[in-house]
């Protein structure tokens, strides 16, 4: 295959949109902390990219992509250090000829794009340990998180492991990124514990207009996430962006209106918080599905959602920012149904069948339902053996002392605000 110019300037856009999303969850996050936070929570998102983008490019992407389709655990070092990884397009192929990926944007290209989702992946974990995690030890996570759990399960799905072997499909990380972050998060929010005083003492957010902001943010920067992962400027990027933006804006509707019901008040918050488990939701079906079906998964995943907000409560589990509720329940909607509402006539070229309600039989819906369960297992066993390790030697969250006087002034002697 040839490099195609029109292909590689939309990727080249939907790179740089993915990577635009971190800086929007950080705002999306930071309203929703108390304003001794803020900085702490803005940090370790930022921090991300500059630590995941390093370790991507020297043992991550080849850890995913490597020994394609293979369908195997984890890929080999063919590509460590971004070995072999030019400015010509490439054709990763297994040797069964099972399954094949023929770019026609540079290699090097498809590396930065993969970068981006491995970035926004661990930070999207922050949100379930706000306020009380050491940035230390925040630190050596995310960096062992990147290359013992989010590498392998990518090559699983994104680089023809076994996942891809079984018949699964995740067109942009429904299961990848976000049940694997929100398994990621309810590991590390167990593992923790609850914050001082919770729930006992309110604890509401210090500043929604930014997570409102950071929600614009992340809706601009979905259409390079979901559409982008087409790896073309063509007819299913095209569906995939309306479907992004569409399954989003229902699900908006579908979260308020259950909001409504049964707290009386449709919120801000609500609003933010449903757009974006509309665009979890759509992510694993973005590139498969049309018509009315986007609106049904993002109204669904609206409702869903904020009904799992309960069991947090009845659990009494200081998941802080909903991260569970949000990408862990929201990406296992999508993936599911994805099983249901695929129609092979929307992205003929990737081999998928027809889902269960049109008339595709219930294969699909039962691979979806094996990736599913083997992601969320895997992270989340992963995520509680790493985190322990962490904790014993050098300690998972911070002192009383620290967490009482703000993560901003303890851990990097900055304030948010100075009104004074």
């Amino acid at each position: 295959m040839e490099v195609d110019s029109g292909n590689t300037a939309w990727v080249i856009v939907a790179t740089a949109l993915v990577l635009f999303m971190t800086p929007g969850l950080a705002l999306f996050y930071g309203g929703m902390v108390r304003a001794k936070n803020v900085l702490g929570m803005l940090m370790q998102n930022v921090f991300a990219m500059g630590l995941l983008g390093v370790l991507w490019a020297l043992v991550g992407f080849s850890l995913a992509f490597g020994n394609f389709g293979d369908g195997g655990w984890i890929g080999n070092l063919d590509f460590v250090g971004l070995a072999d990884v030019g400015q010509q397009a490439a054709t990763l192929a297994s040797d069964g000829g099972w399954l094949e990926l023929s770019l026609t944007i540079p290699f090097i290209l498809f590396a930065a794009f993969q970068m981006t989702f491995a970035i926004i992946t661990p930070a999207l974990i922050t949100g379930s340990t706000a306020d009380r995690l050491k940035f230390s030890a925040y630190a050596v996570f995310i960096g062992a998180w990147l290359v013992l759990v989010y590498a392998p399960v990518a090559h699983w799905v994104f680089g023809g492991g076994w996942l891809a072997e079984l018949g699964s499909y995740d067109f942009a990380g429904g299961a990848v990124v976000h049940i694997n972050a929100g398994a990621a998060g309810l590991a590390l929010a167990l593992l923790l514990g609850r914050r001082r005083n919770w729930p006992d003492t309110p604890m509401p957010p210090h500043s929604l207009p930014l997570t409102l902001l950071g929600t614009g943010m992340l809706w601009f920067g979905w259409a390079g996430f979901n559409a982008g992962s087409a790896l073309a400027a063509d007819g299913v990027a095209a569906q995939a962006i309306f479907n992004t933006f569409v399954a989003a804006s229902a699900a908006m509707l579908g979260w308020l209106l259950v909001e409504k019901l049964t707290d009386g008040h449709p919120t801000t918050l609500g609003a933010a918080s449903g757009a974006v488990a509309g665009l979890v939701a759509i992510t694993p079906c973005a590139g498969f599905v049309q018509g009315l079906s986007p609106i049904i998964i993002g109204f669904a995943a609206g409702a869903v959602c904020f009904v799992a907000l309960g069991i947090k409560r009845v659990a009494r589990l200081d998941d802080s920012l909903d991260v569970v509720a949000v990408h862990l329940v929201g990406g296992l909607l999508g993936s599911l149904a994805l099983g249901l509402f695929a129609q092979a006539e929307v992205n003929p070229a990737s081999g998928i069948p027809d889902g269960l309600v049109f008339g595709g039989g219930a294969g699909l819906f039962v691979d979806q339902v094996i990736a599913a369960v083997a992601v969320l297992v895997f992270s989340f066993v992963m995520t509680i053996v790493i985190g322990k390790v962490i904790d014993l030697v050098v300690g998972l969250r911070v002192s009383e002392e620290q967490e009482e006087q703000g993560l901003d002034l303890s851990l990097h002697l900055e304030r948010a605000y100075n009104l004074d």
